[in-house]
């Protein structure tokens, strides 16, 4: 996808990521524990200050949210979130490619967690090669070797 672009996230796209999570991540959420505005909030200001953030952006639009932490025994993707009315258009996949296709320049797995009432996500990765190697109460672990 030759449009598709992605740049370091500023003070200032911070309510930008924020909003995107939520609208992307919300009814799942929901579903385990409950939305709580205020905790959301902190929990995202706490990440925001604490990982590199970058902006998705497909022609020059800002479209979603990504953070990959590169860790000595893996790639690891803490967030993928596409607005909506962007999804459903391959965007999610040509994010997870590029990941993967880095992660194997250095010979690494690429592991990430979904949320276990999420379906449609864990699909999605599956579909991409991850497998399941675990889970916790409230998450299914995933990998994907090289």
């Amino acid at each position: 996808m030759k449009n598709l672009k992605f740049r370091q996230a500023t003070d200032s796209d911070s309510e930008f990521a924020y909003q995107t999570k939520k609208v992307a991540l919300r009814e799942y959420v929901e579903k385990v524990w409950d939305w709580d505005e205020d905790t959301q909030r902190q929990l995202h200001d706490r990440r925001y200050s604490s990982q590199e953030f970058q902006v998705v952006q497909l022609s020059g639009q800002d479209i979603g949210i990504l953070v990959v932490v590169r860790e000595p025994a893996c790639i690891k993707v803490n967030q993928l979130y596409i607005l909506p009315e962007y999804q459903n258009r391959g965007i999610g996949e040509a994010c997870m490619i590029h990941i993967i296709q880095d992660a194997a320049t250095y010979n690494l797995p690429v592991r990430l967690q979904v949320l276990k009432v999420n379906n449609r996500t864990k699909t999605f990765y599956q579909r991409l090669g991850f497998q399941i190697t675990g889970q916790s109460e409230t998450h299914i672990l995933m990998e994907r070797t090289s």
